[in-house]
C-alpha cells in the first residue's frame, strides 16, 4: 500500500550570505519576487500538491517567517476599518489553516541532511516531501503535484530533475538513470554531486524537490559528515537507494535558483511578465537596457 504524501519539510535556516547586507536583518526567504516573498511561492506549490502540514526548519532570526504565516491583528483591523476587502482576502488566502504548520529549530549549521533530521518527530513514520526554498518553480501544474502523481503510481522515492547544458553539469548534483518509466520519468541508479567536467552521467540536475520515505531519518542519524564538514542528504539517499527505488521526474516547468543574484533577478522578470500591466512597462525597459551597450559601441 502506498501511503499518501501529507507533510512537507522546508529547510529555512540558511544565513543567505550571498545577499548581504540585505539579509542581515531580513531572511533570504522573505526577499520578494514581484509582490510575494520567495517562501510564499514554495508554500503555494506545496499546498497545490495537497500537502496538509508544512514543517519549517528554522534558525536564529527567522521569526519573521512565522509572523508572515500568522494573523497580523493590527494590520487586519486597520484594513477592515478602511474597507480594504481585497487586501484582507489576499492575506486570508495566503494564511495556512490553524495547526497546519510547525516550526522547529536547527540550532547549528550542520548541513541539509541535519536540517531534515531535525523534523523527524513531526513527520513521524510516513513519507514526506522536501522543498528547498531557494528554488521556486514556474509551471502550470505545481512541480510537487507532478511528483506526487508519479509517486502515487510508483511509490518509493522521487526526485525532480531538470536538464542543464552539458558544460554546466559540474555545478550541480546530477542523476544517473537506468530503466525508463515513462516519457518524463526513469529509475535512478546513482547520484553524483558536482561531477568533474566531462564526467557527468547525464545532464539532469537535482532541482531541490524530493519525496522520501521515513527510513531516511534513521540513516541521517548515523550519517557521518561529508563535504564541507556537513551531514549531506545525498549521502543518506545513496544508502537508501540500496534498499528502495528512486525515480526521477523531469517536470514540466522551469526552476529559478533564488539563492543567487542572477536567478533571483531572472525570477522577478519571469513572474513579473505574468502581469500584463507590468509586462507593458517591463518590455520597453528591458529592450532599452539591452540596446544601450550596442548604442554605446
Amino acid at each position: 500500500m502506498i501511503k499518501p504524501i501529507r507533510k512537507a519539510i522546508l529547510p529555512v535556516a540558511g544565513l543567505g550570505t550571498r545577499f548581504l547586507p540585505a539579509t542581515k536583518a531580513v531572511p533570504k526567504e522573505m526577499l520578494t519576487i514581484v509582490d510575494r516573498p520567495i517562501i510564499q511561492y514554495v508554500v503555494d506549490e506545496a499546498r497545490a500538491a495537497g500537502i496538509e502540514h508544512i514543517v519549517f526548519v528554522t534558525g536564529r532570526n527567522k521569526h519573521v517567517i512565522e509572523d508572515h504565516f500568522d494573523i497580523a491583528y493590527e494590520l487586519e483591523d486597520t484594513l477592515k476599518s478602511r474597507n480594504k476587502s481585497a487586501a484582507l482576502e489576499l492575506l486570508e488566502k495566503n494564511r495556512p489553516l490553524p495547526g497546519s504548520t510547525s516550526f522547529t529549530r536547527q540550532q547549528a549549521p550542520l548541513g541539509l541532511g541535519h536540517a531534515i533530521w531535525c523534523a523527524r518527530d513531526i513527520i513521524g513514520d510516513e513519507p514526506f516531501a522536501i522543498l528547498l526554498p531557494d528554488v521556486i518553480i514556474k509551471s502550470q501544474t505545481s512541480c510537487l503535484k507532478q511528483m506526487v502523481d508519479l509517486y502515487n503510481n510508483e511509490g518509493g522515492n522521487v526526485i525532480a530533475v531538470e536538464e542543464v547544458p552539458e558544460d554546466q553539469t559540474h555545478q550541480y548534483g546530477i542523476v544517473e538513470l537506468s530503466d525508463q518509466i515513462n516519457s518524463n520519468a526513469s529509475r535512478i541508479s546513482n547520484m553524483v554531486e558536482k561531477p568533474e567536467p566531462g564526467t557527468a552521467p547525464s545532464n539532469l540536475m537535482i532541482t531541490g524537490r524530493y519525496i522520501l520515505q521515513p527510513e531516511i531519518f534513521d540513516l541521517l542519524s548515523k550519517q557521518s559528515t561529508g563535504a564541507g564538514g556537513e551531514i549531506q542528504l545525498t549521502d543518506s539517499m545513496l544508502t537508501l537507494m540500496k534498499e528502495q527505488s528512486f525515480s526521477s521526474l523531469t517536470f514540466k516547468g522551469r526552476s529559478y535558483d533564488c539563492g543567487n543574484k542572477a536567478g533571483f533577478l531572472s525570477a522577478n522578470i519571469a513572474f513579473g511578465m505574468d502581469d500584463p500591466k507590468l509586462a507593458e512597462e517591463l518590455v520597453p525597459f528591458m529592450r532599452e537596457m539591452i540596446d544601450q551597450p550596442l548604442a554605446a559601441e
